[in-house]
């Protein structure tokens, strides 16, 4: 491996993007930026949007934003998700494919927004299309029955991801009713004894509701691939295509 004068590895032979995943898997590679320097995660967006014509990063610092918006001014779109500090960047005639999958997502609470944000940007971006409702949690349960009967009867979604933090409960409830598989998100919100969401990660594992999956805390992405692939292969079976 390269070093540089400073003892830190070159950029450039530290990164080994896995540009055919999207064909491979059904699933794009999603750079996450978190633990990565701005160098680094600024040399794998150039691999992508050379090679593959679209790069999806998430958990962007601030400083790696600024970074991307200042290079990638010209010919690229750049699509900004606040929430979750989230980006996309894409040149022009490579669009995401329309699938016909259909994905539900819920939240407990707005403190749940960033995980459901990032859910539903990788779904979008496998071509599914997203319907949200924010802060439908156990604590004003009365919020969640028109939105899920919406969802379901009106959209007539193909997955739910259900994002909650504290005690992690809504996902639970979902699953009792709903008659599609259920995806609980659990979330780092909480007090004290059980916060920064194994509570919540604990109370969606112990769930006594049948037909629901649980990922790993705030784990969007992970809820957002495993809800893409369902959807897309249930489109996939609408067409007689599977």
């Amino acid at each position: 491996m390269g070093q540089v004068g400073d003892g830190t590895a070159d950029a450039q032979d530290v990164v080994n993007p896995d540009l055919h995943r999207a064909k491979r898997k059904g699933v794009p590679e999603v750079i996450l930026a978190e633990g990565k320097t701005v160098e680094h995660a600024l040399t794998v967006t150039r691999v992508f949007l050379q090679r593959n014509g679209r790069a999806i990063i998430s958990r962007v610092s601030p400083e790696l934003e600024a970074r991307l918006r200042e290079e990638f001014d010209d010919g690229v779109r750049f699509e900004w998700y606040a929430a979750s500090r989230a980006a996309v960047l894409s040149r022009p005639g490579t669009e995401s494919p329309c699938t016909g999958g259909i994905v539900g997502i819920l939240t407990a609470g707005t403190s749940d927004v960033p995980a459901a944000e990032e859910a539903a940007l990788l779904c979008r971006e496998m071509g599914c299309e997203v319907y949200t409702t924010f802060d439908v949690g156990v604590a004003g349960l009365h919020r969640l029955f028109g939105p899920l009967r919406q969802m379901l009867d009106e959209h007539r979604v193909d997955v739910l991801i259900v994002a909650a933090g504290m005690d992690g409960a809504l996902p639970s409830v979902v699953s009792g009713l709903a008659d599609v598989p259920v995806i609980g998100l659990p979330t780092a919100v909480g007090y004290g004894l059980g916060g920064q969401g194994i509570a919540a990660l604990y109370s969606m594992l112990q769930t006594c509701a049948p037909g629901m999956a649980v990922v790993n805390i705030g784990n969007g992405i992970g809820a957002g691939a495993m809800a893409g692939l369902i959807a897309n292969r249930v489109a996939a079976a609408r067409k007689g295509t599977t």
